[in-house]
């Protein structure tokens, strides 16, 4: 008789979102299997996690570090490949019955296509997924009968909101942000912040890129437009507020002129269980729960489109359709990862995007190939802009 235990394939188990998830696949041993683990370049953690884990296969996407990994595992019923078309491939075997994608960035979208057209079922933490090609995976997610689990806390948040609700019902979304580690410093002193500065998040523990994505409030641009995909909701029904707490993940507001909310602590365990669960219901943890003390205190307040520009810039890429999120997100990668090196300042992150988005070609009607050459263009000529600025 076959085991009843869900086979996960984790890609990024060594990301912030993969560490957690395997928490949760160690605290539920009889509902779910590590069946395979993918990471980009962090071998030795990979190694440790396969040790414990014992997954069927392992895959280490850089090829220069596939000889270590190899040569740590010999001797164990482990698989070990490396290489993207490694996972394109492995991502669709027959054993795998959820795909968690927390792979961080572009860096996700083929091997997320590759499991959207083999029908999976897909836990999506890597939102850039949706920003870049939101679209075409949803066309293909149509036509492959694949399903699309939100695994971020505001996403998830909108999906329990939305339970049992119908969708001429809801008036519009609302997308909470902590306001990130700048949200009461000065605009005039943004300049000056250095990546150790913005590293300090207030609430959250993630990892460096989408930390910073978070202080210039990019991330939360990036959650508009992955909602507007998830929920089929566009994006001028799509409001961000700030909320400092981290409490309550998001909110849906609905034509009577009520208001739903999900609240929660500022820890991804709890939607990453969620969206695991799915789609039979909660699991019963014996976790931490809320107290009053925990909500006692709840604030709401504007963004400062001024301060943080790049919300702008992520709702008239919403507007502009086609390719015009993929060239914002490529753009922002390469920022981001020359403001964490120190090469450029906090606020020439917003600089190179925009410029980038105002020499980008504009294509209407973007296919798989168009957003491939779409992002390689993109990430040239901001690199470009970078080496200017050095």
């Amino acid at each position: 008789m076959k085991e009843n235990i869900r086979n996960i394939a984790l890609l990024g188990s060594t990301g912030s979102i993969g560490r957690q998830t395997l928490d949760i696949i160690a605290e539920y041993p009889g509902l779910f299997r590590a069946w395979m683990l993918v990471a980009n370049n962090s071998a030795d953690l990979l190694i440790e996690q396969a040790r414990r884990f014992m997954p069927h296969i392992v895959i280490i996407a850089n090829e220069q570090h596939y000889e270590r990994v190899r040569t740590a595992l010999a001797g164990l019923p482990i698989e070990v490949a490396t290489g993207a078309a490694a996972i394109e491939e492995a991502v669709v075997a027959p054993e795998v019955d959820t795909v968690v994608t927390a792979m961080v960035g572009y860096s996700g979208l083929s091997s997320t296509i590759a499991a959207v057209k083999a029908g999976k079922t897909i836990a999506l933490a890597n939102k850039e997924t949706l920003v870049v090609a939101g679209d075409l995976i949803t066309r293909l997610v149509a036509r492959h009968g694949s399903v699309l689990y939100p695994v971020d806390s505001e996403h998830g948040a909108f999906y329990q909101c939305l339970v049992g609700e119908q969708a001429s019902a809801v008036e519009k979304l609302i997308l909470t942000a902590s306001g990130g580690p700048f949200r009461t410093t000065p605009r005039e002193q943004l300049a000056t912040m250095r990546a150790a500065d913005a590293l300090k998040h207030p609430n959250w523990i993630m990892g460096a890129k989408i930390t910073i994505d978070s202080a210039t409030m990019m991330n939360k641009g990036f959650e508009m437009i992955e909602a507007q995909w998830l929920f089929g909701v566009p994006h001028d029904r799509i409001e961000i507020v700030v909320h400092p707490q981290s409490i309550v993940h998001s909110m849906v507001q609905f034509v009577d002129g009520s208001v739903k909310a999900q609240l929660g602590l500022p820890d991804m365990h709890l939607p990453i269980r969620y969206a695991l669960g799915l789609p039979g219901g909660r699991l019963a943890t014996d976790g931490y729960k809320m107290t009053v003390d925990d909500y006692a205190s709840l604030t709401f307040e504007r963004p400062d489109f001024d301060k943080f520009p790049l919300l702008r810039t992520a709702y008239a890429a919403a507007e502009a359709g086609g390719n015009a999120p993929c060239v914002m997100n490529a753009a922002n990668e390469i920022a981001v990862a020359a403001f964490l090196a120190d090469r450029i300042s906090f606020t020439q992150i917003h600089e190179i995007i925009e410029k980038t988005m105002a020499w980008a070609p504009r294509i209407e009607a973007p296919g798989y190939d168009d957003y491939v050459a779409s992002n390689a263009e993109s990430r040239r000529y901001a690199q470009s802009l970078v080496n200017q600025f050095v």
